[in-house]
């Protein structure tokens, strides 16, 4: 026969277990949320200036990089304004050398309608004597050309000189200035006659010699001095200059002083040959 189990809890243990429970887990959860909260703040105090400083990191890596990317691109846009500027000046240039050649053709067509009566090619001078004026020269015609010796030379609408020496695609002149190099003139409005010499010296003051003119010839100051009809060179009612300081000489019976030249013998570039011969007075072709 089986005995009965006498195992019994009361109710009031049951209760009293029941609350040690309820305590435990408050005390549980209450230490828990404290752990929790102490490990939030320790993270968070270490983890936030680590965050915040690989932030400004970021920040600062990012700006740096907008700024090389701006750098970059201010760069490329200088070289390409820098490539504009130098094209620019290289077509300024190339305008302002066009824009002197276009001139100096048209002084050139302005001496020619001077001296419609002779024929004329025009020419650039392409070296010159070592001194500060153009004593001598060459110019980039030649007999390839038809340029001839004896042939005369002018500029700036006045006399320059003659062609002393011809090469095939070159010639050599010589100006009125050089020393010794002797002029036949007269006064254009009188057609009184002179002399009009050169001196390299005298030349460095702007003038040259006017030289044996008759004492009662009407030729004075100011007066226009052009190529004469005796002249065996040069042809006739060519612009020399002008008449300066004419004075009576020692002898009583002539007079002299001296010639501006119309030719800024400094600055010479371009000039017309005539290619007409005084020997033929007839245009060569």
């Amino acid at each position: 026969m089986k005995r009965k189990s006498h195992f019994h809890i009361e109710t009031k243990h049951v209760f009293f277990m029941l609350i040690v429970v309820c305590l435990i887990l408050i005390i549980v959860s209450s230490v828990s949320s404290s752990v929790n909260n102490v490990l939030r703040t320790g993270i968070n105090t270490v983890l936030m200036p680590m965050q915040k400083g690989l932030n400004k990191i970021g920040s600062y890596v990012s700006g740096q990089v907008d700024n090389l990317t701006e750098l970059d691109q201010i760069r490329q846009e200088n070289e390409r304004l820098s490539e504009e500027v130098a094209q620019l000046r290289e077509d300024n240039t190339r305008y302002q050398l066009q824009q002197a050649e276009l001139e100096q053709y048209q002084e050139l067509l302005d001496m020619k309608e001077q001296y419609p009566d002779y024929e004329t090619t025009g020419a650039h001078i392409i070296s010159k004597n070592s001194g500060n004026w153009y004593q001598t020269f060459k110019i980039d015609k030649g007999s390839a050309d038809g340029i001839q010796v004896d042939m005369n030379v002018i500029a700036d609408g006045g006399l320059v000189g003659i062609v002393t020496s011809v090469e095939t695609n070159t010639a050599t002149v010589s100006t009125i200035i050089d020393d010794g190099r002797s002029v036949s003139a007269m006064a254009l409005i009188s057609q009184a006659p002179c002399i009009v010499t050169g001196d390299l010296l005298l030349y460095e003051e702007g003038r040259l010699l006017l030289q044996y003119i008759d004492k009662d010839d009407n030729l004075e100051n100011n007066y226009k001095i052009v190529t004469s009809n005796t002249s065996s060179e040069y042809l006739p009612g060519i612009l020399i200059g002008y008449a300066a300081d004419l004075e009576v000489d020692s002898n009583n019976l002539t007079k002299s002083g001296y010639l501006i030249p119309v030719v800024d013998f400094s600055q010479l570039d371009s000039v017309l040959v005539i290619t007409t011969l005084k020997e033929t007075g007839e245009a060569l072709e």
